[in-house]
């Protein structure tokens, strides 16, 4: 017997944002999820799996519109056509309250109910899956304590929607512990909810498989996103390979920038390690948040000109034809190689105002003074202009945040100054 257990599809996901970064590849991106759904069946067609399950999160809310349903319908029709059953329980994004919206899908799909927990079995393959779909968006009882017995000399499965003991980033729905769902006696339990791929126990296997298609930068991964590929043998042995799905490649990056001299050198520096990314993701579209960092002569520029780095690593990813990489944001975290504090010691005008700047970061009047300043103009800028750019905000609301901006502020200032000095 095979199968395939995946999770959190978030079909047609809505785009937060996304279309206002410069040269970002929206239409690629939008269309993931729907293009790793694809993939998914794809590999359940193409593997023969006797059934699929989905634990949940199958659509991102309510559809924007039935196309989103269709796209949905013509896949399982895909798998009715070569016999593949479809299990399926509704999670806090698809829950029964908040899906307004329906079509009538093919025989081979079974939803399971959000009234009760029930059991449904597949008798020729010997297996009993049993499941309990949301009913409301925000479920905080132990659904898994209301699911049946085993059924003696079959197989059985719990496919369940849930936050297990606590997951960080993800509302606490459904709540349960490893220890109360081996007490079930189940033989592999399908969850889902956790967008990590993540495995509980091995005996019995508790799997969060994962999401099929990471959505942003907070869903980066290294091996891909996807699903379970679950083999049992005559014995009950369980083989359980994770089959990536995603098209698109999240990827968090530190770049160390020390030793470098010349923009050609970063610029080559950077482009080394987003071409190893590349090259990981087997040829997927990279989409890449950079922190550079390290101590470098090139500190002032990069903070003055941040746009000029962006687009050479852009042209130099054209010219080597590597792929599609797309720069999701930069930060600029590197270090002068003077710093303030060697700088202060100096005994000329440049040292004075060194000293000067070296303290005014860690100055919580000089703090609050500054954002009494910059509070009246931000409170004037567009909504068009403070929604693309909410870090202003929050760098006016964290004092620490501030701190840094001050503390670059001092950098830039200084390295401008002293780039400025004429040799006597």
């Amino acid at each position: 017997m095979i199968f395939l257990h995946a999770a959190d599809i978030h079909l047609d996901s809505p785009l937060r944002g996304l279309p206002e970064y410069e040269g970002a590849p929206v239409e690629e991106i939008r269309n993931a999820t729907r293009a790793a759904f694809r993939n998914m069946i794809d590999l359940a067609i193409g593997r023969r799996v006797d059934f699929l399950i989905i634990a949940g999160d199958l659509y991102d809310g309510n559809w924007r519109s039935y196309d989103t349903g269709l796209v949905f319908r013509e896949q399982m029709s895909r798998l009715d056509k070569t016999g593949i059953p479809v299990f399926i329980v509704h999670g806090n994004h698809d829950a029964a309250s908040r899906i307004t919206k329906g079509l009538t899908m093919p025989a081979n799909v079974t939803v399971f109910s959000h009234r009760k927990a029930e059991t449904h079995v597949i008798e020729e393959l010997g297996v009993a899956l049993h499941g309990q779909s949301f009913k409301t968006q925000h479920v905080t009882e132990n659904l898994s304590a209301g699911y049946p017995d085993r059924v003696a000399d079959l197989f059985n499965i719990g496919v369940l929607h849930t936050a297990a003991d606590g997951r960080e980033g993800h509302a606490p729905y459904a709540p349960c512990s490893t220890a109360e769902l081996t007490a079930k006696g189940y033989d592999y339990w399908a969850l889902g909810h956790i967008h990590n791929r993540e495995i509980l126990s091995e005996d019995p296997p508790i799997v969060f498989p994962g999401n099929i298609q990471g959505r942003h930068i907070r869903e980066e991964t290294t091996d891909g996103k996807g699903c379970t590929l679950v083999s049992v043998d005559e014995a009950g042995y369980m083989e359980l390979v994770h089959e990536p799905l995603d098209t698109v490649r999240w990827r968090f990056l530190e770049v160390d920038l020390s030793g470098t001299e010349t923009i050609g050198d970063i610029v080559a520096q950077v482009f080394r390690e987003l071409t190893t990314a590349h090259e990981a993701a087997d040829d997927r579209l990279l989409a890449a948040r950079i922190r550079l960092t390290g101590e470098t002569p090139m500190h002032g520029q990069l903070l003055s000109d941040p746009d000029q780095l962006v687009n050479e690593i852009r042209g130099a990813a054209m010219d080597a034809a590597v792929g599609e990489i797309w720069i999701e944001k930069l930060i600029q975290d590197t270090r002068p190689v003077t710093s303030i504090e060697d700088m202060s010691t100096r005994g000329d005008s440049l040292g004075d105002v060194a000293r000067i700047l070296q303290g005014l970061p860690d100055e919580p009047e000089t703090r609050s003074a500054l954002i009494g300043e910059l509070e009246p103009i931000f409170s004037k800028l567009p909504a068009d202009v403070t929604d693309r750019f909410p870090d202003i905000r929050a760098v006016l609301e964290d004092e620490e945040a501030m701190s840094d901006l001050m503390r670059q502020a001092s950098e830039l200032a200084l390295s401008r100054l002293a780039k400025a000095e004429v040799p006597e």
